[in-house]
């Protein structure tokens, strides 16, 4: 029998790349699991009753909540794995796990390439003084080197969008497959008795990058109702500078949140994302986005039609593409219809004929 094995940098957190492991665990159920770390909470949720194989980081103290902090150790202990007896490895990436020792093939499904290492701003533009920043250039170098080399171990890339691909390619110098993740059509769908109620939403790990103070500045400044979903590092500095007329729902499990997205006006979607499944939710329950136009979410949402994008990441932009929102009719069956072809099945189908062909070729 042909032993496969999946690996993950880390499940201390559930997000899209998270999901996007839940389906290569749908299509290979009998496939190990490897991961550096993670929390029992979050793997209960996704893998309820499969074992996972973790490192010695795991039993450091804190490791969940303060894995930042750990980074430069991570590359030491991912050298550690040997899954030299396994015929197939597909790593699930956006950090070292790539550098997983096999002889079989290995797939690396690439969420992105390490963004603290390669893109300058993610760095700059961290909740950190600049002190530390300074401080951290040297261990940025030494790890974007191992990164570097980590890239070279995979015999293929799959990248999650073609804003992605072109990531890969400029920083890995590595060319790959685009195979959009899934949003799950069997959760997250249009009913067309639920009504559109009067607020608009935002839904995701509350993390700097994802410009949820952005969205509150502008619903303090235009007094709209704005509902938050999600819990994460940012959470006291948004309810602070956040008005009555903005509600934080915290984390909500699938159906709770399958509602809120059906009642939504529209996803607020201030954020660069890698490919974005978030608006892929909103829009299969038939709401529309109004999104950032830079990232992977232009390969989702289609303008005028299933949302509107705004050009700048300030304030004033995003005013005024709400005004111009506000002006527009959007029909909500048909938004729903435009992105079936980002379902789960499509994604499970698009896997398994790219190992297909791979195990042809060889």
């Amino acid at each position: 029998m042909k032993k496969i094995a999946l690996c993950h940098d880390y499940l201390n957190q559930f997000g899209g790349a998270e999901r996007v492991l839940k389906g290569l665990s749908e299509i290979f159920p009998e496939a190990k699991i490897y991961t550096l770390f993670g929390s029992k909470k979050t793997i209960k949720k996704i893998f309820d009753n499969k074992k996972i194989h973790f490192s010695l980081l795991n039993y450091f103290p804190l490791i969940n909540k303060y894995h930042r902090l750990f980074i430069p150790l991570m590359p030491f202990f991912i050298n550690n794995f040997n899954l030299k007896n396994y015929n197939l490895v597909i790593s699930s990436s956006s950090s070292f796990i790539k550098g997983i020792k096999t002889s079989g093939i290995h797939i690396c499904y690439c969420h992105t390439p390490t963004r603290y290492l390669w893109e300058e701003k993610y760095l700059l533009d961290y909740p950190l003084p600049n002190f530390l920043k300074k401080f951290l250039k040297l261990p940025v170098l030494s790890l974007k080197k191992i990164d570097f080399s980590f890239s070279k171990k995979p015999d293929f890339f799959i990248a999650n969008s073609k804003f992605i691909a072109k990531k890969i390619k400029k920083y890995y110098q590595r060319n790959s497959v685009v195979i959009y993740p899934p949003y799950d059509e069997k959760k997250f769908f249009y009913q067309k008795n639920v009504e559109k109620e009067n607020f608009y939403l935002m839904a995701g790990r509350l993390l700097y990058y994802k410009k949820f103070d952005l969205a509150i500045r502008v619903f303090n400044k235009l007094n709209l109702p704005l509902i938050i979903v999600g819990k994460g590092p940012q959470e006291k500095y948004l309810k602070k500078i956040a008005k009555k007329n903005i509600k934080f729902l915290g984390f909500l499990e699938d159906e709770k949140l399958r509602k809120i997205y059906q009642k939504a006006k529209a996803l607020i979607f201030p954020q660069v994302e890698d490919f974005g499944i978030v608006p892929l939710e909103a829009m299969a329950c038939g709401t529309p986005v109004i999104a950032f136009e830079f990232g992977g979410q232009k390969e989702s949402i289609i303008e005028n039609f299933s949302g509107v994008f705004f050009k700048k990441q300030n304030e004033e932009n995003l005013i005024e593409v709400i005004k111009k929102f506000q002006r527009m009719k959007f029909d909500s069956q048909k938004i729903s219809e435009s992105v079936k072809n980002f379902s789960k099945e499509r994604f499970k189908k698009e896997i398994k004929e790219f190992v297909k062909k791979i195990k042809k070729g060889l």
